[in-house]
């Protein structure tokens, strides 16, 4: 069997920063130290860094007061930093620059008394987090279909922002519709879609016509990594979404000469050479990595726990 392992894959630049973050304070504060939500969505990494002293919450009421405190990669809402304030909390904010920059939007449009149009998924952390800063003007699609519906109070100011880790070719027929329905609409000057995601997207399309079968390592909790396996089934091929080797199943390498291998943005190496080792041992393989995008992107820490 041949193996190609595409690049990039795995690790952005802002889910580095957030690990990196956590291990930081638990070497400044000690342990416990307080997560709100998971930090990145991967059952693994938060496992690993819970051994370590991070004690992960849903609630802030759950923290003690005065204890150090991290948000997340995908941002919270202003809400949850007055209540942070009200508890003496020492902040420690992860959230993704390119989050952050999409907050920086909402709160931009909102000034200009523009309906905000989101396009995300409903539920998601990240998403609840950017609507927070602009709760009386955003409004949240997730399809197509929803344009038509989406009621807006002046069709002459509309503006739109996105989720950071959609599909680019469905949030780009979005944005189309959008386009004709409110042909003044304005937008991000740059995309909203990290680099990572857009990536990582590009890389697996490309990588699909070479596929018999497509396995994509990443959290079913994690957008990107969802997106991942669908933009791979979009082309056509058969692709599965695994967190680790123990969820391969060896009938769907039957009959199987070239299987693609990638990661979502929050996945761990180790995770994706466990798959290929436990591939390896299933059959002989010829493996090989393919670079399609150089990334060099990194991120400064939070100033808390440079």
């Amino acid at each position: 069997m041949r193996i190609i392992v595409a690049r990039p894959r795995g690790f952005c630049a802002g889910v580095e920063r957030a690990i990196k973050s956590v291990e930081r304070a638990l070497a400044i504060y000690g342990a416990p130290v307080y997560v709100l939500n998971h930090i990145v969505h991967n059952a693994h990494v938060v496992h690993d860094l819970a051994a370590q002293g991070a004690v992960f919450v849903h609630r802030l009421e759950q923290v003690p007061r005065g204890a150090p405190l991290l948000f997340s990669a995908h941002g919270v809402g202003p809400d949850r930093w007055e209540q942070a304030r009200d508890l003496e909390l020492r902040v420690i904010d992860a959230t993704c620059p390119l989050v952050e920059k999409v907050h920086h939007e909402a709160r931009e449009y909102a000034a200009q008394n523009c309906t905000v149009i989101l396009i995300g998924k409903a539920g998601h952390d990240e998403t609840v987090g950017t609507m927070g800063w602009a709760a009386e003007h955003i409004r949240l699609i997730q399809t197509k279909e929803d344009v038509d519906t989406v009621e807006v109070e002046d069709p002459d100011r509309v503006a739109y922002i996105t989720q950071t880790t959609l599909s680019v070719g469905d949030c780009a027929e979005i944005i189309e519709a959008l386009y004709q329905r409110f042909p003044g609409i304005q937008g991000p000057r740059k995309g909203d879609i990290c680099y990572a995601t857009s990536n990582r997207q590009w890389a697996i399309k490309a990588l699909c016509s070479e596929a018999d079968f497509v396995l994509v390592v990443g959290d079913p909790e994690s957008a990107n990594s969802t997106r991942l396996a669908e933009v791979a089934r979009g082309t056509g091929k058969p692709a599965e979404l695994i967190p680790d080797a123990s969820a391969i199943q060896a009938e769907w390498l039957q009959g199987v000469d070239t299987i693609v291998i990638t990661s979502g943005a929050s996945v761990p190496e180790s995770l994706v050479q466990g798959v290929i080792h436990w591939i390896e041992a299933l059959t002989p393989c010829q493996t090989e990595e393919r670079e399609l995008v150089h990334e060099h992107t990194h991120f400064r820490l939070p100033q808390a726990v440079e």
